[in-house]
């Protein structure tokens, strides 16, 4: 059996004065939302902000210099996310492709594919979603349908994917699809592409969600030529790049801290009329806060030691949902405030956005079942 351990990780001084200007930058070039917009920080969208963002050299900070990057550590990129996602800064448009689609070009891209895309993340310029989930498979992704034949000078693709976040607003997709059909393990005969919005035959649909934005899409592909030099990686290894590339979204700040600005509401609500009750709620969340924190600064501290942080990043993710998801249930229990997201209080519209997009979170990344497969294989037990 395979063990699981959390190595305690300190911030490093330079990340510490990375803090104080990431903060000066927020208080020059962020506006003064309402708490209620802050809480949305992580469905965000800015074009004007993301930009600014890249100039200050805030994007792409992990890339190589010669694609517009910094080359600062993971710790560093740490600190932050921390602070975006502390202020409520609208972060979804530069979010994927500084996070994920940006480091898996790295890893597995073309030299072509990182200089077409690379400089224009690390600007703040050029956004990218992932399609992964399809409509018939949800967060099985070995059992996607989205085939992608081979022809002359590329390949052909048909099928749909779903719940892409931002693809709307998109410049590419990075998508596993089926290039073999007939293998028998479905882990197999799938690969990833680099797919250009723009490309004809794609189309992104928004899909309205209760809180009444259009963050996920359904994306159909009807004929769609995909030039050969997109394909990421080789041919048939999808899978096993897309868990590389899931390892970098289920450890960040983002799996503990989308929610934070509720419970920065919630500490204000409660403060107007203190009880012992009130105090120890506030007192279990900030401990579980805690928690996740040192157990996401343990795994950015494997990525910087170059280890393989896919089962560690599981487990954060998994709690880290669980922790969000039982916020708005505890601060409704402790303030008695209806959710309102029409004519009430700061404190009640930053509840009722919160409640409502926190059901996706166990979504996102790979739902609690999928991820707790993944930490049983991991440990063993299966």
């Amino acid at each position: 059996m395979d063990s699981l351990y959390f190595e305690p990780c300190e911030l490093p001084q330079e990340a510490e004065v990375l803090r104080g200007e990431i903060r000066d930058f927020l208080a020059d070039n962020l506006d003064p939302y309402s708490p209620e917009v802050r809480s949305r920080s992580w469905a965000g969208g800015d074009p004007e902000f993301s930009q600014k963002l890249g100039e200050a050299g805030f994007i792409g900070m992990r890339f190589p210099k010669k694609y517009g990057g910094h080359e600062r550590s993971a710790m560093e990129r740490y600190v932050v996310i921390e602070e975006l996602l502390a202020a409520g800064a609208p972060v979804a448009l530069h979010w994927i492709a500084d996070r994920q689609s940006g480091p898996l070009l790295l890893n597995y891209g073309t030299e072509k594919q990182r200089e077409m895309c690379l400089p224009g993340v690390a600007k703040g310029e050029t956004y990218f979603c992932i399609g992964m989930s399809e409509p018939d498979s949800g967060s099985d992704l070995a059992s996607i349908r989205t085939k992608a034949v081979k022809v002359d000078g590329g390949y052909v693709v048909n099928g749909t994917k779903i719940w892409t976040s931002e693809a709307h607003r998109c410049h590419y997709m990075i998508a596993l699809f089926r290039t073999d059909s007939e293998v028998e393990e479905k882990h197999k005969g799938m690969s990833q592409f680099l797919v250009d919005m723009n490309t004809p035959g794609v189309t992104a649909r928004p899909i309205r969600n209760m809180a009444g934005e259009e963050m996920f899409n359904e994306v159909s592909f009807v004929d769609a030529f995909i030039p050969e030099d997109m394909l990421v990686g080789e041919e048939g290894k999808g899978w096993q790049q897309v868990l590389s590339e899931l390892a970098f979204e289920r450890s960040g700040p983002e799996r503990y801290m989308s929610s934070h600005i509720l419970l920065h509401a919630l500490i204000r609500e409660v403060s107007q009329n203190p009880t012992e009750r009130s105090a120890v709620a506030i007192g279990r969340l900030i401990a579980h806060l805690a928690t996740l924190r040192q157990m996401s600064l343990s795994v950015a501290g494997m990525q910087d030691a170059g280890q393989d942080p896919s089962l560690a990043g599981s487990v954060v993710k998994d709690l880290g949902a669980v922790y969000e998801q039982d916020m708005p249930k505890i601060a409704h229990e402790l303030v008695g405030a209806d959710p309102q997201l029409m004519g009430g209080s700061d404190f009640e519209k930053v509840l009722a956005y919160v409640t409502q997009a926190t059901i996706s979170f166990s979504l996102r990344g790979g739902t609690r079942e999928i991820l707790r497969g993944i930490i049983a294989r991991g440990l063993g037990l299966r």
